[in-house]
């Protein structure tokens, strides 16, 4: 095997591709650091902020609630100032709340109207014009957590920024005795902090991303045209062989591990081809020695499937079958009476005619030869034919009563060549016919029991 230079050394490029790789890679991972420790810092804030959310919310009590007048005079009323009392408690307790309230559905799509905002008794300072009274309508049309929130407790999902500032929001329903949702709890808490390190690492995440495809790209067209031809052609090359062309050999020029890799694949080639061909033959004589041992048992059938195999292979020919299917249909041929070997010999060379029990199990043996060649792991195109060889072209067959004009010709053929083998051929229970009856059987039954195509083409070959 010739010497692989140092530059032509696929390892060679490989590592250069790694390098810049990973120097790529090691920019792009300190982002994704930072970016996951501000991820995991906005995810603490959104599980801390729900379970306030719903913890407060079964503090409140829904009948209460709903007795609260829905106008601004509404903040008058003990019930009003019961609540208050309650979410004013639980903002003192969570010295990062900034905004606690509830709010029920006021009957248009996507319209809220707040019942208790505890600022209304106590007006901030720091947030001047912010206070909402009961009946205050907010349009929560932008804000789908906010609508979700009456069927489950929830956190925004990011941070939104509006009139209020940027916050982080969490919701969750008030439920009356009969646990449905008349309400919902809210619970803000300022992140400006963390809006801004998103919006800082979203700007630097864009930048790196931007230089990063820049570099990518030119890494990959001045070193993929050398790399990805030969790997197209191995490529094609799998393919043609998982095709089963065994024929097909790849032609890649250099002195790099690609070219030793395509001497490789065209060396597994030729070792797959050379198993094929064992393993076809091995098939053969398997077959032989299966149709040998029926042949010990019914006396009748010698050299019936050989005589059944010749003729299916002249109609195929006719027909102008492909070479693939000839082997297919042959290899069927050779093998469609073998589930007579499951059937007792006295019935088998019985010399009158049988019982309605015995002409059942003779029935038997397309299925019966199924099970006998599947474990040998034959296609699936070959049990079928053994399985339908007594099928009928009008449907009245068996075992399945398949119409012949819903399947592939080639299931068609063996019904011909057997039948006319078997009616020229000597029984147990009766002599062998003559050539030119079995024939004018055939005609007579084209159209019915087999299909015309078929036995057309039989009588051009007998």
């Amino acid at each position: 095997m010739a010497k692989i230079g140092f530059l032509s050394s696929f390892r060679v490029k490989l590592a250069l591709v790694m390098i810049a790789s990973m120097f790529f890679a090691a920019t792009l991972g300190n982002f994704y650091i930072f970016k996951f420790a501000v991820k995991s810092q906005f995810n603490q804030l959104r599980d801390k902020l729900k379970v306030i959310a719903q913890t407060a919310a079964l503090s409140v009590d829904a009948d209460q609630l709903l007795s609260v007048p829905l106008d601004k005079e509404g903040i008058n009323s003990q019930a009003y100032k019961a609540i208050a009392e309650k979410l004013t408690a639980i903002k003192k307790a969570n010295f990062d709340i900034k905004f606690i309230y509830t709010m029920s559905k006021a009957g248009a799509e996507n319209i809220l109207q707040f019942i208790v905002d505890p600022d209304a008794l106590t007006p901030r300072l720091d947030a001047p014009g912010m206070t909402s009274y009961p009946g205050d309508k907010y349009d929560a049309s932008a804000y789908p957590e906010m609508l979700e929130s009456f069927n489950q407790a929830i956190a925004d999902q990011k941070i939104d920024k509006d009139q209020w500032g940027s916050e982080l929001s969490a919701y969750a329903p008030i439920r009356d005795k009969n646990g449905f949702a008349v309400a919902i709890l809210g619970v803000d808490i300022t992140a400006d902090d963390v809006y801004l390190a998103e919006k800082g690492i979203f700007q630097r995440g864009l930048f790196v991303l931007f230089f990063g495809i820049i570099f990518s790209l030119s890494l990959g067209v001045l070193i993929s045209r050398r790399i990805t031809e030969p790997v197209k052609k191995l490529v094609q090359g799998t393919k043609y062989i998982a095709a089963g062309n065994l024929d097909h050999r790849v032609d890649v020029k250099g002195n790099d591990e690609f070219s030793q890799l395509a001497g490789s694949f065209n060396i597994m080639a030729e070792s797959l081809n050379r198993a094929n061909r064992q393993m076809r033959d091995y098939f053969s004589r398997s077959m032989q020695s299966l149709v040998r041992l029926l042949e010990a048992k019914d006396p009748y059938t010698k050299g019936h499937s050989d005589r059944v195999t010749e003729f299916s292979r002249l109609i195929g020919q006719e027909l102008g079958l492909s070479a693939e299917k000839m082997e297919l249909l042959t290899n069927a041929a050779q093998l469609h009476d073998i589930g007579k070997l499951c059937i007792d010999e006295r019935i088998l060379n019985k010399p009158s005619a049988l019982t309605d029990e015995e002409f059942e199990l003779i029935r038997q043996h397309p299925q019966r030869g199924l099970e006998i060649l599947k474990p040998a792991a034959f296609s699936e195109d070959l049990l079928k034919i053994v399985r339908s060889h007594h099928e009928r072209y009008d449907g009245k067959g068996y075992p399945d009563h398949i119409n012949g004009e819903l399947v592939d010709l080639i299931y068609q053929i063996i019904p011909v060549a057997d039948s006319y083998d078997a009616m020229t051929s000597s029984r147990s229970y009766r002599p062998a016919m003559s050539k030119d009856k079995a024939v004018a059987i055939l005609k007579e039954s084209s159209g019915s029991q087999f299909n015309p195509l078929v036995v057309q083409a039989f009588l051009k070959v007998i």
